[in-house]
């Protein structure tokens, strides 16, 4: 009884100290501008992140009541296009020579020379080259077909934009043959015997249309065009002759790719 007595006084005395009881959570309420979530005026809500950058992406969206509305993702060309373009350069690939998509035509291989200096070691022969076609499918080496791409590429086409449609084919005089220079008995021999050189008489236009070294190199429309083609071929061949250079030449350009001490020999 005595114990019971003591622990009702406790009880009372608690009571009788003890204040109101609370009135409100105790749980700590944010200070203003840093609300739980953000209420757009579209009535999108939008949560803050811990983030500093994406809380300011959120602020502004929440400012501005709007969200995003374009897609930060790179779109995605479509099946049919992918495929299409892996077609495309699987075809390049499958006529491709020299290692070079761009040059497309068939290895040789060797190709022995009847006369002493003559021949190519390793040998292609190339239909097209840079998307510009070739009027006769020409032999030479690897490194006579990549010069003619570089030109092509830097010079011919660039020239020829804006006349016809543009570039299409390559008028080919001469490519690999077993002779001295200028056909000369007893002369040294050629570079075309060597499968180093090209000799270009004309340029064929998307629209049909053919502007020749021989009649261009004078007149009025087209002149600059095949000097501008000229001087752009000194630096990607050795050798590089017009018809300012003699009479065997009057009609076409000769490119090959000797090389000289003094750098290419241009004229």
């Amino acid at each position: 009884m005595r114990r019971l007595a003591i622990f009702l006084a406790l009880c009372a005395g608690v009571a009788a100290g003890a204040g109101p009881a609370p009135d409100a959570s105790k749980r700590p309420v944010g200070r203003a501008g840093s609300t739980a979530m953000m209420m757009t005026t579209a009535g999108a809500i939008v949560r803050p992140a811990r983030d500093p950058v994406a809380a300011a992406v959120a602020a502004a969206v929440a400012e501005r009541g709007q969200g995003l509305r374009v897609s930060l993702r790179p779109a995605l060309r479509s099946p049919t296009v992918e495929m299409r373009a892996i077609a495309r350069r699987q075809e390049r690939a499958r006529g491709a020579v020299c290692g070079v998509p761009d040059i497309q035509g068939e290895y040789v291989g060797a190709v022995p020379g009847r006369l002493g200096g003559c021949g190519i070691d390793e040998a292609v022969r190339v239909r097209s080259v840079s998307g510009v076609g070739l009027t006769q499918k020409s032999v030479m080496d690897c490194t006579t077909a990549k010069a003619l791409k570089t030109w092509l590429e830097a010079t011919a086409k660039p020239a020829l934009r804006s006349q016809g449609g543009g570039l299409s084919r390559l008028r080919v005089a001469a490519h690999y043959s077993c002779r001295t220079r200028n056909n000369k008995a007893g002369g040294r021999i050629s570079e075309h015997g060597k499968g180093r050189a090209i000799d270009i008489s004309g340029f064929v236009l998307a629209d049909g249309s053919t502007v020749t070294v021989l009649k261009g190199w004078t007149a009025r429309g087209t002149s600059r065009t095949l000097r501008q083609m000229h001087r752009g071929a000194c630096g990607p061949f050795g050798t590089v002759l017009g018809p300012e250079a003699d009479s065997y030449h009057l009609d076409h350009f000769h490119f090959d790719t000797a090389r000289y001490r003094n750098g290419s020999y241009c004229r």
